[in-house]
C-alpha cells in the first residue's frame, strides 16, 4: 500500500512541474525580446499647421533605420505607391534615400515605411509632407 502512495504523490508532483514548465512561456515574450526597428532623422520638414510648411516637388530625402532592422525588408509608399529607394548600410544605422515621384506635386502625401527586425518582430512608421505645385 505504501508503494502505491509513493507512486501516486511522484505522479502528482510530475504533472504539478511538468504544467508549470509548460505555462512558464507565453508568445508574448517573444515581443519584448524582440527589439522593434526605429525610424529616424526623417530630413524632410513634415507637414503641421499652422505653419504649413512645403517641400520642393521631386525632393530627395532619407532617414535612419536602427541596425537591427533586417534591410530586405524594408517597404517604402508614399500615397501608397511603392518608391524606389537605396540603402546603405554600415554597423549602426541603415540610412534609406528615396525620392518624391512627379507626380504628387501639390498634394499631401503620407510617406509610410515598415520594418522587421532580424529576431522577426516589425514596425510601422511615416511622416506626413505637403509638396508644393
Amino acid at each position: 500500500m505504501k508503494i502505491i502512495t509513493m507512486i501516486k504523490s511522484a505522479v502528482i508532483i510530475a504533472v504539478v512541474v511538468f504544467n508549470g514548465a509548460a505555462v512558464a512561456y507565453s508568445p508574448e515574450m517573444k515581443e519584448q525580446d524582440c527589439k522593434k526597428p526605429r525610424f529616424m532623422e526623417f530630413d524632410l520638414p513634415e507637414y503641421k499647421a499652422p505653419e504649413n510648411t512645403e517641400v520642393k516637388p521631386e525632393s530627395e530625402f532619407s532617414f535612419m533605420v536602427s541596425s537591427w532592422a533586417d534591410p530586405a525588408t524594408i517597404k517604402l509608399t508614399a500615397k501608397k505607391q511603392k518608391l524606389d529607394y537605396t540603402v546603405e548600410t554600415n554597423s549602426s544605422f541603415h540610412l534609406v534615400k528615396a525620392k518624391l515621384p512627379a507626380g504628387l506635386n501639390g498634394q499631401y502625401v503620407r510617406i509610410d515605411v515598415s520594418a522587421k527586425a532580424v529576431l522577426g518582430c516589425d514596425e510601422q512608421g511615416g511622416w506626413l509632407v505637403k509638396v508644393a505645385k
